[in-house]
């Protein structure tokens, strides 16, 4: 898949792609299901049909963090634009690239080459946006990455004059530890031209939150349940999908929602793959994603542990969401 597509537009791959299940994967897979509470990495939701669900999310009353994230966006993007002042921009976790465009829209620049680079674990959703987004914005010239971003930080190319975007409040997934590792070598790879712009959802009412995680019309309940169609068809499994009912619920002593898949009635469950067998009884939970709410102070502190700094922040009337611009501390 390397090279040229047929459209003109260049794709690159990595030497890590997250879909090849290899013994790594499948370790780290087998390792987490193993755990007194059974756990699911979150990068298994992302199939064609979870992508699809999860841009149905996106669009619900109840999930105020895209519409929000945008209204930043629009609002402030040609002043986070002038701060940064790019050569080349960055997005990890691309989904369908709506958000990009604002920050391309305001990209104002005397280069004559400029590039987006595109990092997604779904290549289908990636190949349409780069599509897209090529035909839209003819004098940028847009590459892909299929890959995980926790992994895929050194396939990003050298530093000097990037914007790396995290959009969407992703990085509330990963869990502190992991936080920490990603920021530290997310830091390791910037230089003093160097910015990241992460979008973050912010503390509040937990009814609320759980109610952006757990919507009246089922869909967030839809896309959790889809996992288990995903484990069944990459790991050879038995799960029953109907024996499992999507949870939602907020902790707020870690300040995180946790998204779990209860089982409704006994199952044995076999991942060929794997070389695992799951016996989970009634009530027995998986959990399948933590998202990290944020107040400034814990983004700051957890920034400058990893030797960056906050030098943009930017929101809403509601503080329901935030935008921030971090550069490297001894830049």
């Amino acid at each position: 898949m390397d090279g040229t597509t047929t459209d003109g537009l260049t794709f690159v791959d990595v030497l890590r792609v997250s879909t090849d299940d290899g013994p790594d994967e499948r370790a780290v897979l087998r390792e987490s299901l193993l755990r007194p509470l059974p756990e699911v990495p979150p990068l298994y939701f992302y199939d064609d049909v979870g992508s699809a669900l999860f841009e149905r999310i996106t669009e619900l009353d109840a999930y105020y963090q895209t519409r929000t994230e945008i209204s930043i966006l629009e609002k402030f993007g040609a002043a986070i634009m002038q701060v940064a002042s790019p050569r080349h921009i960055i997005e990890l976790g691309s989904g369908a690239g709506r958000k990009i465009r604002l920050l391309l829209d305001a990209w104002a620049t005397r280069d004559a080459e400029r590039t987006c680079t595109m990092l997604d674990i779904n290549e289908l959703f990636l190949r349409q946006s780069i599509t897209r987004l090529g035909a839209d914005y003819p004098n940028i010239r847009f590459r892909g990455i299929v890959g995980d971003f926790v992994q895929g930080l050194a396939d990003l190319g050298p530093p000097g004059g990037r914007l790396v975007v995290f959009f969407a409040g992703t990085i509330g997934n990963l869990d502190p530890n992991e936080r920490r590792r990603f920021l530290r070598e997310l830091s390791r790879g910037m230089d003093s031209t160097d910015t990241f712009l992460v979008g973050i959802d912010l503390v509040k009412d937990k009814a609320r939150l759980e109610a952006a995680y757990d919507d009246p019309e089922g869909v967030t309940a839809a896309f959790n349940i889809n996992m288990l169609e995903v484990l069944n068809r990459r790991f050879a499994g038995n799960f029953d999908v109907g024996a499992f009912r999507h949870r939602a619920c907020y902790d707020a002593e870690n300040a995180w929602i946790e998204m779990r898949l209860v089982a409704t009635r006994p199952s044995r469950v076999r991942l060929e793959k794997l070389d695992l067998d799951l016996d989970l009884s009634e009530g027995a939970e998986i959990r399948t994603e933590i998202s990290c709410k944020f107040t400034r102070q814990s983004l700051e502190s957890s920034a400058r542990d990893a030797g960056l700094s906050v030098v943009g922040w930017y929101s809403d009337p509601e503080l329901l969401f935030a935008v921030a611009l971090l550069r490297r501390t001894d830049a």
